[in-house]
């Protein structure tokens, strides 16, 4: 092996680098001066473990975007993305990815790692946790075992996976960002007047993660451990900037196992309309608020507001034509049908809380069920 041919560097300098105590005396006898020799071999150390972590990061990016997908779906028009992110977590192709617009046809394209492309449903999706499960149907795919995610602190260094700004729509791999978990807290976040319906605990990530199309997507530790899944743009509430935040997986297994073994059961009132022998409950409609919705001509046609009419509540609190409504209350509502069927459970004088999408914002409304006669 040749000899490391080290320049020699001031003990201040070296106590710099290495972190060593006062310099050793040079020794006569062997004509070499240890500090330099310390010195040295401190570089080389840091050198190759450097070059370590170079190829645990590359093994890491090796294993982990193969279980990652690039979603398109609805979107397009009004500025809206029609692409997003998803992870695999069975090998018979369950994914799991942020709950958004891309989600409103009745399937979505998913696009694997190799190319291929399929037809993905919507098993199940979890308002308050702002997460959908989807399904396509295939076999022996690589995806991660829920059962070995971890968790991390501050200080943790990390890799984020994603199909951020659609740089794949094929075989592409993936966009991979890295950097560190600065804190793990609460979730305080708005995006235009909307606050995230999501509110529990959430690392905040100190890379740029949360970009268009990232949402969905994946955080893992250096060596790979899936920690968390990627939320939607957001600004913080306190300091009115974009926040880079993840969910812990930890808070999103329970619901998704349920989901996907078919156990899971929506958030809906005790007025179930398919509960055997009991009416289906039409006390108010859009109308009874202002909103006129676009023809209802499809199975599932989106709740896009066609009109609103003047004086009216919905005309007072700024709802819009074009807005999309997404929710109501804590339903999501999929289509017009749907919001008919949640506006026809009030009672009078309940407050109806609905969330539209106007752009590419999502605003929050407020109104109360007017007193109706009695029929």
């Amino acid at each position: 092996m040749q000899p490391v041919n080290c320049r020699p560097i001031s003990p201040k300098s070296m106590s710099l680098h290495c972190g060593r105590g006062r310099p050793t005396p040079t020794s006569a006898k062997s004509g070499h001066s240890w500090p330099v020799l310390r010195s040295c071999m401190c570089l080389m150390s840091m050198v190759l473990g450097t070059v370590a972590h170079a190829q645990s990061s590359i093994e890491s990016i090796t294993a982990v975007s193969p279980k990652v997908v690039k979603i398109f779906g609805a979107g397009g028009g009004q500025k809206l993305h029609a692409y997003g992110s998803g992870f695999l977590v069975s090998p018979n192709g369950h994914i799991v990815t942020v709950w958004s617009h891309i989600l409103d046809g009745d399937t979505v394209n998913v696009v694997l790692h190799d190319g291929r492309r399929f037809q993905g449903k919507v098993l199940g999706a979890e308002p308050p946790l702002d997460m959908a499960v989807l399904k396509i149907e295939a076999d022996g795919l690589p995806y991660f075992d829920l059962a070995e995610a971890s968790s991390a602190g501050p200080g943790t260094r990390v890799l984020a996976f994603s199909n951020a700004f659609k740089v794949a729509t094929g075989d592409e791999p993936v966009t991979v960002m890295h950097g560190v978990i600065s804190a793990k807290t609460s979730l305080a976040a708005r995006r235009g007047a909307f606050e995230s319906p999501y509110t529990g605990p959430v690392y905040v990530v100190d890379a740029v993660t949360n970009n268009s199309g990232a949402a969905g997507g994946v955080l893992t530790t250096w060596d790979g451990r899936l920690l968390g899944m990627i939320g939607k743009e957001l600004r913080n509430t306190q300091t009115n900037t974009w926040l880079n935040y993840v969910m812990p997986v930890s808070e999103l297994k329970e619901t998704i196992q349920q989901i996907m073994t078919g156990d899971f059961t929506k958030k809906r009132t005790a007025d179930d309309e398919e509960s055997p022998g009991k009416p289906r409950p039409h006390r108010y409609e859009p109308l009874d608020f202002g909103i006129v919705t676009i023809p209802d001509v499809l199975n599932r046609t989106p709740a896009y507001i066609d009109r609103i009419l003047p004086g009216s509540q919905a005309d007072k609190v700024g709802l819009l034509p074009n807005d999309l409504i997404l929710f109501a209350g804590d339903n999501l509502v999929q289509s017009c049908k749907l919001l008919k069927e949640d506006l026809g459970r009030l009672e009078a004088n309940d407050v109806l809380k609905l969330v539209v999408r106007r752009g590419d914002k999502l605003v929050s409304v407020e109104m109360v069920a007017p007193r109706k006669a009695e029929e």
